[in-house]
């Protein structure tokens, strides 16, 4: 019999992070809510503080805390997988999606211009083009998925420094060529960083594709239950150093606390079971959706009326996961009339909880983004998102079906 030498991604979940064993024999990750750390003497107290060997391991928890350097190793573990080399990448942890992605910004495209995809989260979109200018960055936003496009962008602006997309764009499901895109950053001399969000580690590594920073909104499906609020950022060490990660981390304060670590880590474990139910549901719900009268269009990556269906399946694994955007046939009022008629479905923004999310972004979550921009993006007023739950899919299809029959 042949010895299985590589552990499955389920496995890596489940003990991910892990180093040493706790000094009092807990069996799982402690909690290290303490603001700071005692030193031995006044010695190694100036060592930690000149980064020298012999120096105190912690200092105060904006730098580094246990529980949160447990998460940020698990997590790494999960986006290399199946890299060469893991241990030339570090990450991480932030207070929120947001901020591991501003910070990221801030480090990696300092002073210089970003192309960011069109169709981005609503206060990503608003970020990039409100607030990095005063910060000395500038930013053009081009269509994804059209390299030459992207390729013309990168011509336009020599002094890019980043290149910044969605694995999965939020809310229009675009899917973009990363390894293409990748490939024309590297041939410009400038970085890639993927927002890998929507479709976790499980579905998408853009490590593999090419990717040189990957940000996630660990809120969603990496914490899974809708009980914490976070983010990660996961790049080579070196770039990590380079790009003096750590300190705009430290001066800006943006570090996740202890206890939405802890909480955090717990949604890592069961990772890769939620997201099977995920994307076994968004297949039934998207085909169901597919077939309705009232609907207009359906965005799912993993119908083949998807126009990257092809390029999904080629870099997707294990499925397509939750997030289903829809067109409905009466517009904006149709959105509104769905949203206040479901039952089971939860009306509530945000996504990757084990209950089905709706919302409607022309109301909501988009409502702050430049309306050309959202023009541009196709972020139309008849556009609903829906995070498929882990529910019975017969039920959430249910729910839609006597909210939909409702209307006119």
């Amino acid at each position: 019999m042949k010895i299985k030498t590589k552990p499955t991604i389920e496995s890596v979940a489940v003990h991910a992070g892990k180093r040493n064993k706790d000094q009092f024999g807990s069996h799982t990750t402690p909690i290290y809510q303490t603001s700071t750390f005692v030193f031995d003497d006044v010695e190694v107290g100036a060592k930690a503080f000149r980064h020298e060997e012999g120096g105190a391991s912690h200092v105060y928890s904006r730098l580094g805390n246990p529980t949160v350097e447990e998460l940020e190793r698990a997590v790494c573990e999960l986006e290399c997988y199946g890299l060469d080399r893991p241990e030339d990448y570090g990450a991480y942890a932030f207070g929120s999606g947001m901020a591991a992605i501003s910070t990221g910004i801030l480090a990696m495209a300092k002073g210089g211009h970003v192309v960011a995809q069109d169709a981005l989260y609503g206060c990503t979109s608003q970020f990039l083009k409100e607030e990095a200018p005063a910060l000395g960055i500038s930013t053009s936003f081009v269509d994804m998925s059209d390299l030459f496009l992207v390729e013309m962008e990168l011509k336009k602006n020599p002094e890019t420094k980043l290149v910044y997309l969605e694995s999965i764009a939020n809310p229009t499901m675009t899917v973009a060529d990363i390894r293409a895109i990748a490939q024309l950053a590297e041939a410009h001399g400038t970085l890639l960083m993927v927002d890998n969000t929507f479709a976790t580690p499980f579905h998408i590594q853009p490590f593999e594709l090419g990717a040189d920073i990957v940000v996630h909104s660990t809120t969603k499906y990496i914490g899974g239950h809708g009980t914490v609020i976070g983010g990660v950022m996961v790049a080579k060490k070196e770039l990590l150093e380079e790009s003096e990660a750590a300190i705009f981390r430290k001066n800006l304060g943006g570090i996740a606390g202890p206890m939405d670590a802890w909480l955090t880590l717990n949604g890592v474990k069961t990772l890769p079971l939620r997201m099977k139910k995920h994307a076994e549901n968004g297949m039934k719900v998207a085909q169901y959706l597919e077939s309705h009268p009232k609907v207009d269009h359906v965005f799912y990556p993993g119908l083949g009326s998807h126009p990257q269906h092809a390029l999904a399946s080629s870099i997707m694994k294990n499925g397509y996961g939750g997030m289903i955007a829809f067109e409905l046939i009466g517009g904006y009022e149709s959105g509104v009339s769905l949203m206040n008629n479901v039952k089971l479905c939860t009306l509530a923004v945000s996504l990757g909880a084990v209950d089905t999310l709706i919302q409607h972004p022309a109301s909501m979550t988009h409502s702050i983004v430049d309306e050309d921009l959202k023009k541009q993006a196709g972020i139309t007023d008849g556009l609903v998102r829906i995070s498929v739950g882990i529910e019975g899919a017969e039920d959430i299809i249910a729910d839609l079906e006597q909210a939909l029959e409702i209307q006119n």
